[in-house]
């Protein structure tokens, strides 16, 4: 649910996504709002791999805890492009609350809320 990672650091990530026909999120022509929220889960994802790529270790399996103050504006049709911005609200143990927004050309289609559980490996 991520084409291409075209920011991060630290505190933030950027990506891009373009809507297949085909992708099981979309439905009667648009993506779901399952889509979007799972296209701002990947691109903290994309992020968290990045970031462990980097300091030579490997990505963790995380899951989605919580979704909080979720605002659905609109649904992208297919064939658009996305572009989704997080950034790192808090981070304690394992878990890291997120603030995520898509949007597409100058929209803003959703933005949420995530908490994000890593579990260490042991």
């Amino acid at each position: 649910m991520v084409d291409k990672l075209t920011g991060c650091d630290e505190k933030s990530a950027t990506s891009v996504f373009f809507i297949a026909g085909e992708n099981i999120l979309v439905e009667k022509g648009t993506l779901s709002e399952a889509g979007l929220i799972e296209n701002i889960a990947q691109t903290a994802a994309a992020r968290a791999g990045y970031i462990a790529k980097e300091g030579n270790s490997h990505p963790q399996i995380g899951y989605i805890g919580d979704v909080k103050n979720l605002e659905i504006k609109a649904l992208p049709e297919i064939n658009k492009t996305i572009k989704t911005e997080i950034s790192i609200k808090n981070q304690i143990f394992d878990i890291t609350i997120i603030e995520g927004r898509v949007t597409c050309g100058p929209m803003v289609l959703a933005q949420c809320e995530m908490k994000i559980f890593i579990p260490k490996q042991t």
